[in-house]
C-alpha cells in the first residue's frame, strides 16, 4: 500500500543491473520469461507507511518477553522428532533422556533469534510477481488449507480439483492478492498420496506468484521445492540463493511441535526456503484465558520454532508468526476479528518489531454467510493488522466459517477491501497542483468544480472505483432489481472466471514439470500415515 510503484519505472528497472539482469547474464530458462504485469497494475509492491499501534507499554513488552523465556527455560516444548532433538542438543539446548521434552537456555534463544534476517525476497516464476518481505512491505495470500468451498449456486461442499483450480486462477486475477497461499481448498477427490504432486504443478502453470507447500513429511517438501525450482528454470543452487517457496509451521498448543512440522523446517531451512512459524493459541482453549498469558504463550512458542530455523541454517529466512484470538465461551467456538483479537495482533506486532523479524498475520472472520458480519469482523482484523505493520497477510481473500471455507463471493469482497485498505494507505499527495489553488480561483464563491479543467483531467482516477459498492439512488436500484452485495460479489467471480488468462510458461519447462509429476506418481507419491 502506500507507496504504489510505477509499474513502467519497475518494469525499466527489472532490464536494468538489477537481480533479474543478473540472472539473464547467468543464462538459464528463467532468464528467458522476464515479464511484466500488465499496464496499469498499482497494486504490486504494497508499502505501509503508517505509524504502529501498540497495545503494550514498553514494560509489559518486556514483560511478556520474559515470561516466555521463562517458559521456554523452565517448562520447555515437547519436540517430537529425534533427529530436531539432537539438532537441539548439539546447538546447546538442555533434552531430558527418555522424552520428548527440550528445555532452552534464554542466552540460546536469543543468540539463534541475532541471526534471523529482518527482511528477504520471495522469488516467483515471474519476477514481476517477485515479493518483499519486511519492513513496511505488505503482502497478501489467499485463503489457505479450507476443508470446504461454497457459493451461492452451488452452496458449502466438500473441497475439489475443479474450485481448486478455480480460486487458485482468481487470485492470479487480482495483482492485490501476491501469492497464493497454501490450497484455497483441499481438494479431496485427489488421493492424499499424488494430491500435492497435482496441486503444485497446477500452482507452477495457472499462475506465475509464489505459493506455499505444506510440512505434512519430509518428502512433500522436496517434492515442493524441486517443483519450484523446476517452475523457475533454474539451479538448484540459485534457488538456494533466491527463496522461491514458503511453508507454514503451526505449533501444537499448548507447547508442543510434532514430527512433520519439525522436519518441515529442517527440509526448508537448510535449503534456504521461507518458514513461517505460527503457534495457534486460542485463549481459553489452547492457551490461558487471557489474552496477555495467551501472548506470552504464542512468543514462546514462535521464538522455539525460529530459533530452530537458525540451529538448522544461521540466516534461514523465517517469519513470526500470530494467531490468537479467543472463543465462544458458552460452545468453544474459535471467535475472529474480535476486540481480543485486535489487541493480540498488534501484541504480536510490536514482539515481532522487538525481535526484528518480518511479522505473519491474518484476515479473519466467523461468519458462516457472505454478511455484514462477514464484512465488519474482516474490518476489524485489516484495521489491526495494518495498524500491528502485519508483513505478510495469509487468508486475505476467500476465508469463511472461521477458515472451515473458502467462498467465492467473499474472496471477491476481500479483495474490494485489500484495495481499499491499499488505496488509504497510499500516501497523500500535497503537493502544489494536487491542493488545487487554481482550480479554486477559477471556479470562486458559490459555484462548482465538474467542469474545470483540474476536476476534468483528473475525475477518471480521482477515486478508488470499489468492485462491489453499488452507489445508485433508492429508485434506479429498485427498477434494477434490489441486488444485494451477495449477488454482485457472484458476479463478479464468475466474470472474472470468465476472463482468466493462463500466464505464459515456457512449454520445456511445462514438459520437465509433467515429467517429474509423472515419475512420482509412478513412485506412489509420498505416504499417508504419520
Amino acid at each position: 500500500m502506500g507507496n504504489v510503484i510505477d509499474f513502467d519505472l519497475h518494469a525499466a528497472n527489472q532490464a536494468g543491473e538489477g537481480p533479474v539482469e543478473r540472472r539473464r547474464r547467468s543464462g538459464g530458462r528463467a532468464a528467458e520469461r522476464q515479464r511484466t504485469a500488465p499496464r496499469g497494475s498499482k497494486y504490486l509492491n504494497l508499502v505501509n507507511p503508517m505509524a504502529r499501534s501498540a497495545v503494550l507499554s514498553d514494560d509489559a513488552l518486556e514483560a511478556v518477553h520474559q515470561a516466555s523465556l521463562t517458559i521456554l527455560e523452565e517448562i520447555g516444548m515437547d519436540i517430537i522428532l529425534p533427529e530436531a532433538r539432537e539438532r537441539m542438543k548439539a546447538a546447546g539446548a538442555d533434552v531430558t533422556p527418555g522424552t520428548d521434552r527440550v528445555r532452552f537456555d534464554r542466552g540460546l534463544i536469543m543468540e539463534m533469534m541475532a541471526s534471523a534476517p529482518s527482511g528477504f525476497t520471495m522469488h516467483a516464476r515471474n519476477p514481476a510477481r517477485n515479493v518483499d518481505i519486511g519492513g513496511n512491505n505488505l503482502v497478501f495470500a489467499q485463503v489457505a488449507s479450507a476443508p470446504f468451498v461454497a457459493d451461492r449456486e452451488g452452496g458449502r461442499r466438500a473441497g475439489n480439483q475443479e474450485d481448486f483450480r478455480k480460486l487458485v486462477k482468481l487470485a492470479q486475477s487480482y495483482d492485490v492478492i501476491h501469492t497464493t497461499g497454501g490450497y484455497p481448498v483441499e481438494p479431496v477427490d485427489l488421493h492424499a498420496s499424488v494430491r500435492h504432486l497435482d496441486c503444485l504443478s497446477d500452482m507452477v502453470k495457472l499462475t506465475d506468484k509464489v505459493f506455499h507447500v505444506y510440512s505434512l513429511g519430509k518428502q512433500r517438501n522436496i517434492d515442493g521445492i524441486e517443483i519450484a525450482r523446476i517452475g523457475r528454470g533454474i539451479s538448484m543452487e540459485q534457488m538456494e540463493r533466491e527463496p522461491s517457496l514458503f511453508t507454514i509451521i503451526n505449533t501444537s498448543s499448548p507447547l508442543r511441535l510434532d514430527g512433520p512440522m519439525l522436519q518441515g523446517i529442517i527440509e526448508m531451512s537448510q535449503r534456504n526456503q521461507v518458514v513461517v512459524v505460527t503457534p495457534f493459541t486460542l485463549a481459553g482453549a489452547m492457551a490461558p484465558v487471557t489474552i496477555a498469558g495467551a501472548v506470552v504463550q504464542q512468543n514462546a512458542e514462535a521464538l522455539c520454532g525460529i530459533a530452530f530455523t537458525q540451529m538448522v541454517r544461521k540466516g534461514a529466512p523465517v517469519m513470526y508468526g500470530g494467531f490468537t484470538s479467543n472463543v465462544d465461551m458458552k460452545t468453544g467456538a474459535p471467535a475472529f476479528g474480535t476486540p481480543e483479537y485486535m489487541k493480540a495482533v498488534i501484541a504480536g506486532g510490536q514482539l515481532a518489531r522487538r525481535y526484528n523479524i518480518p511479522y505473519r498475520t491474518s484476515n479473519t472472520n466467523a461468519s458462516n454467510t457472505l454478511d455484514a458480519q462477514a464484512a465488519y469482523e474482516s474490518a476489524f482484523s485489516l484495521w489491526a493488522l495494518t495498524q500491528a505493520g502485519g508483513n505478510f497477510v495469509m487468508h486475505a481473500a476467500g476465508w469463511s466459517e472461521g477458515g472451515l471455507t473458502a467462498s467465492f463471493e467473499k474472496f471477491i469482497l476481500d479483495v474490494d477491501m485489500l484495495q481499499m485498505v491499499a488505496e488509504f494507505l497510499t500516501p497523500l499527495d500535497a503537493s502544489a497542483d494536487a491542493l488545487g489553488l487554481d482550480a479554486v480561483r477559477d471556479v470562486g464563491p458559490g459555484g462548482h468544480f465538474f467542469g474545470t479543467p483540474h476536476t476534468l483531467a483528473r475525475y477518471e482516477t480521482a477515486f478508488y472505483s470499489p468492485i462491489l459498492s453499488d452507489w445508485r439512488n433508492f429508485e434506479t436500484w429498485s427498477e434494477a432489481g434490489r441486488p444485494t452485495t451477495y449477488d454482485h460479489a457472484n458476479r463478479v467471480f464468475k466474470e472474472k472466471l470468465n476472463a482468466y488468462e493462463r500466464p505464459p510458461i515456457d512449454p520445456a519447462i511445462e514438459d520437465e514439470l509433467d515429467a517429474f509429476v509423472a515419475r512420482r506418481k509412478q513412485e506412489g507419491g509420498v505416504p499417508t500415515d504419520f
